[in-house]
C-alpha cells in the first residue's frame, strides 16, 4: 500500500463534546496506525493545547495555531512567526477597533496567552496550561491571534487592518483567527507532503467547520463530520456520523474493510 495520511480536525471532529477521544476511534486509528497509515491532527490550538488530548494517540503529524506550526513526529518543519513588533500592533489595532476590553489570545511557540475575564479551566479541565497577561507590556513573537468580536463591523474592520493577516471566524462562537497571511490548514499540507513524500490523493482528512473546507477541497478525500456545517458538509466527500456517535471509527472500520 502507498503510503496515506488519516489528517483530523480535533474539535468537533475528533474529540467528542467532552473533549475526549472515544475508545472506540482510538482502537480504529491504533489499527489504522498498524496497517501503515501516517495518523495526523490539524488543529487551531496552540500546540501546549493538544497535549492533553493526543498523549495516547501521538500523531506522527501535527499542524497547530491554524497551520502556523507544523511538526512531523518530534522535528518542527514550518514555523510562520509575526514579529514580536507586529504582535504588539495587531493587539493595540485589536483594541482600538473592539474595546480595550476584548479577549484575546496568543500562541507563541512555547505559550498560549490569554486575557480572558473568567478562566477557562473553571468550567473545562482538559484546558492545557496557559499564561494570563494584560498584553499591557507584551511583545514577543507570536503564531496566532485569536479575537472574541459580536459586532460582525468590528470584526471586517479589524480584517481589513490587517491585511497581511488571513482571518477566519469559529462557528460556535464570536472567535476570529488571525494567522499570517495564507497560512491555513491547507497551506500546512504542502509542507507535510513535500516531508513525508504524499500526494493530495493520499489524503483522507476529517472536519466540521469552517477552517476546515481548504483542507477538505484539498484531499484526496474530504470527509464532514455529522454535526458539521452545512458549508462543510456542501463540499465534502463524503459525510459520516457525528464526533459523538464514533462516526470516524465506523467509518475507518469501513476504509479498512475496503468497502
Amino acid at each position: 500500500m502507498n503510503k496515506k495520511l488519516l489528517l483530523f480536525d480535533l474539535d468537533g471532529t475528533l474529540l467528542r463534546s467532552d473533549k475526549t477521544i472515544s475508545e472506540n476511534t482510538l482502537n480504529a486509528l491504533t489499527t489504522c496506525k498498524e496497517n501503515g497509515y501516517l495518523i495526523g491532527v490539524a488543529t487551531s490550538r496552540s500546540e501546549q493545547n493538544t497535549y492533553t488530548f493526543l498523549e495516547e494517540l501521538r500523531p506522527d503529524i501535527l499542524i497547530t495555531s491554524g497551520g502556523a506550526l507544523i511538526k512531523e513526529k518530534n522535528k518542527y518543519i514550518y514555523k510562520a512567526c509575526f514579529t514580536a513588533e507586529e504582535t504588539k500592533q495587531m493587539i493595540r489595532t485589536a483594541r482600538e477597533i473592539c474595546g480595550e476590553d476584548c479577549e484575546i489570545t496568543i500562541d507563541t511557540a512555547d505559550t498560549h496567552y490569554w486575557n480572558y475575564k473568567i478562566t477557562p479551566k473553571d468550567t473545562d479541565k482538559t484546558w492545557g496550561d496557559s499564561v494570563w497577561t494584560d498584553y499591557q507590556d507584551f511583545c514577543q513573537e507570536s503564531l496566532k491571534m485569536c479575537v472574541e468580536i459580536f459586532d460582525e463591523t468590528q470584526a471586517e474592520r479589524l480584517k481589513a487592518k490587517l491585511p497581511d493577516c488571513d482571518a477566519i471566524r469559529f462557528s460556535d462562537g464570536y472567535w476570529y483567527k488571525f494567522t499570517r497571511k495564507n497560512v491555513t490548514k491547507e497551506s500546512a499540507i504542502d509542507y507535510v507532503c513535500a516531508a513525508c513524500g504524499l500526494k493530495y490523493a493520499d489524503i483522507i482528512a476529517f472536519g466540521d467547520d469552517y477552517a476546515d473546507i481548504g483542507m477538505l477541497k484539498m484531499a484526496g478525500v474530504g470527509v464532514a463530520m455529522g454535526n458539521a456545517i452545512d458549508a462543510v458538509k456542501a463540499i465534502a466527500d463524503t459525510v459520516i456520523g457525528t464526533n459523538d456517535d464514533d462516526g470516524i471509527a465506523h467509518y475507518l472500520r469501513l476504509l479498512e474493510a475496503g468497502e
